[in-house]
């Protein structure tokens, strides 16, 4: 009987560990957390992303694009969709191709993962930290690196797959955090801390528009927050490490345009002579926000109304659609969803996820320079990398 050990208890690791043992591989997993599946648990604030229906290589950042392609066909959104059905584990498309598990709960999905490995006899050791990968490959016939990265250290994440992986001479492109928040160069953000909005988002690197994306903001203690500031921070992280200039443009009203917006500014004013700058403010963007914008132009929120006229209405309404802060950081690993960098894919075959330096040693997951965008891309990573793990480890 063939034996393999998995190293990590996460979603590529679990999957690896039911397919393996559906073909009658004795799996033994090792998990140095207290129990298994802790960032499936906390995924999507407790709901999990579980995967996307539109899954498309473009969605995913490496140094090698093309990695993901053959996976993802392998393992698409039909395949995990029956498999998920056959644990029983019903899904929720949403309009997006979000999917989410039915119960709208990721206990839903850690528990049904872990009794059906449970129940095929997979052997889970939690409270077992690897240190020495070298020492299983005496034991067994195929060993499995499905660590995770950096990301969310709270929960475990560390660079111990990294370290295993240049045991073997494998190449580790420098990880950087993803899926994060920012940090700005400026004290306003703070004094505007908890409020949130809608509105866009635009990334500028060395001076130039790299990308705009919309959703909700969150001003805090540090920075900025919210899932318009997620989705651009990869290009961010990645930017900050090369120690490009990095800056956002925030538009708190997208739908309206500079010369529409200081035209009501000014009306109302004129219309309500006794209101003052904060007032008119408080009809457009949230108090607080308000209070941020009048503070950085320096224009008391005591302002009468009538001591506006169309040149500080323009001024405001600039503000408003072009509010520019420089980014001094990210919120850094911990606060990470997830990781980019990671095990050059070179090194990887990709129809297999065996190393190309060493036989029987397989990657799957974050530990892998692949990191995809937020919306279930990176859950159908790893269980399509668990799944072709599996497959060859089974038939080879």
């Amino acid at each position: 009987m063939k034996k393999v050990a998995i190293i990590g208890g996460g979603a590529s690791g679990l999957l690896c560990a039911i397919f393996c043992a559906k073909e009658g591989v004795r799996v033994d997993l090792f998990e140095q957390n207290t129990k298994c599946a802790k960032k499936i648990l906390v995924s999507g604030n407790g709901r999990c992303n579980i995967t996307n229906r539109n899954l498309n290589p473009n969605d995913y950042y490496s140094q090698n694009p093309s990695f993901v392609e053959y996976a993802l066909k392998e393992f698409g959104f039909d395949k995990f969709e029956k498999f998920c059905e056959n644990i029983g584990l019903l899904l929720d498309i949403k309009e997006d191709g979000r999917v989410y598990p039915l119960s709208n709960e990721a206990k839903s999905v850690a528990s049904l993962l872990l009794n059906h490995a449970k129940n095929l006899g997979v052997n889970i050791h939690t409270n077992e930290k690897i240190t020495d990968i070298k020492e299983l490959f005496c034991k067994y016939d195929a060993t499995v690196v499905a660590t995770g990265s950096e990301a969310a250290t709270h929960l475990g994440g560390n660079r111990d797959g990294l370290e295993f992986a240049e045991t073997f001479g494998h190449t580790i492109l420098p990880t950087y955090p993803s899926l994060v928040q920012l940090h700005l160069k400026s004290n306003t953000p703070k004094k505007m801390s908890g409020a949130k909005t809608e509105g866009e988002v635009t990334l500028l690197i060395n001076n130039k528009n790299e990308r705009t994306c919309s959703g909700d903001i969150l001003f805090t203690d540090y920075g900025i927050s919210g899932f318009a500031v997620l989705d651009l921070s990869q290009e961010a992280s990645i930017a900050l490490m090369e120690f490009a200039h990095v800056n956002i443009s925030i538009n708190l009203l997208p739908h309206f345009n500079a010369h529409k917006l200081s035209n009501h500014i000014n009306k109302t004013a004129s219309l309500q002579p006794d209101f003052t700058a904060a007032d008119i403010l408080a009809g457009v963007i949230p108090l607080k926000i308000a209070s941020g914008i009048l503070e950085e132009l320096q224009i008391s929120p005591s302002l009468n109304a009538d001591a506006i006229d169309i040149k500080l209405s323009k001024k405001i309404a600039n503000q408003i659609l072009n509010w520019r802060f420089e980014v001094s950081d990210t919120h850094g690993f911990r606060h990470a969803e997830v990781s980019g960098g990671g095990v050059d894919t070179t090194e990887i075959n990709p129809k297999t996820f065996e190393s190309l330096k060493q036989k029987n040693l397989y990657f799957c997951g974050e530990v892998l320079d692949v990191v995809g965008r937020r919306g279930g891309y990176n859950f159908a990573f790893a269980w399509a990398s668990g799944y072709l793990v599996a497959k060859n480890i089974a038939k080879a």
